[in-house]
Formats: C-alpha cells, structure tokens, sequence
C-alpha cells in the first residue's frame, strides 16, 4: 500500500467515526463511563424467612408483608380462585438460597390443608411505597 492510498484509507476511517459518533454516544458505546453512570432501577430483594403474612384480592395477585412493615405486590402468572377462599394458606419451598429477588426465585403453592398443594407462578414482584400501602383497601392488606 502506498503512501496515497494510507492517506485516503486513513480519511474514510476518520469520516465513518465522526458520522457514527451521535449513534456510538446515544447507545454509550463510545463512552464506557457514561454507560456505568445511567442509573439502574433498585433491586428490591427480602428474605422468606422475613415473611410476615399475606392476602389475595383476586386469583391473580398476592400481597406479601415482609419484615412487618414492607409490602410487595405478586402478580401471578396463572392464579387460582382458591387464593380468594377461606382456610387456604401458602406453602413456600426454599431452592438453595431464600432470598426473593425476580418471579423465578418465589416458588409458592396453595394449599387448604386436605391434599395437593396447587403451584402458582409469579410473573412480576414490586415493592410498594408507603403511598400505595396506605391506598390499599383495609380488606386487601396482609
């Protein structure tokens, strides 16, 4: 390769970066540190062993006090109407660790004490705020 053509090839390399900066800056590739500094959401994780109590409103969402005074709100993938019934209770099984932290780690049945315990799958766990603790109906809170 000849010195015109390192110039011309040295050229076409400058004039791609500088028309593929904007895209590299917005994704943050151009810039790692500006890739660590976008804040992450929290990770809200508790422990069964802090369990406290819990209700259904519905078939498809469970709230769990946690630590007397925390409430996280389960939405399940498939519930089932015998949450909604009296009598019933919740069998946790523990996977190695207690910690809940994402659906997966939450393996929960139902059970009314008189034979199979139906398994019940979380989609998504939030925790709420004071504020939507305090809007729950006085029915509904664990």
């Amino acid at each position: 390769m000849n010195a015109k053509s390192m110039i011309r090839a040295g050229l076409l390399t400058t004039v791609l970066l500088a028309a593929a900066a904007p895209a590299l800056a917005a994704s943050g590739l151009a810039d790692p540190a500006a890739k660590d500094a976008a804040p992450r959401p929290a990770r809200s994780c508790f422990s069964l062993s802090d369990w406290d109590g819990w209700s259904a409103p519905d078939r498809n969402t469970l709230y769990m006090k946690v630590r007397h005074r925390d409430v996280y709100r389960v939405d399940l993938s498939h519930g089932t109407s015998q949450l909604t019934s009296p009598g019933v209770h919740l069998v946790s099984v523990v996977r190695g660790t207690d910690s809940i932290c994402r659906p997966i780690d939450l393996d929960l049945r139902v059970s009314d004490g008189f034979g199979f315990a139906m398994p019940i799958m979380a989609k998504s766990i939030t925790k709420l705020s004071k504020d939507e603790i305090a809007a729950l109906p006085k029915k509904d809170r664990p």
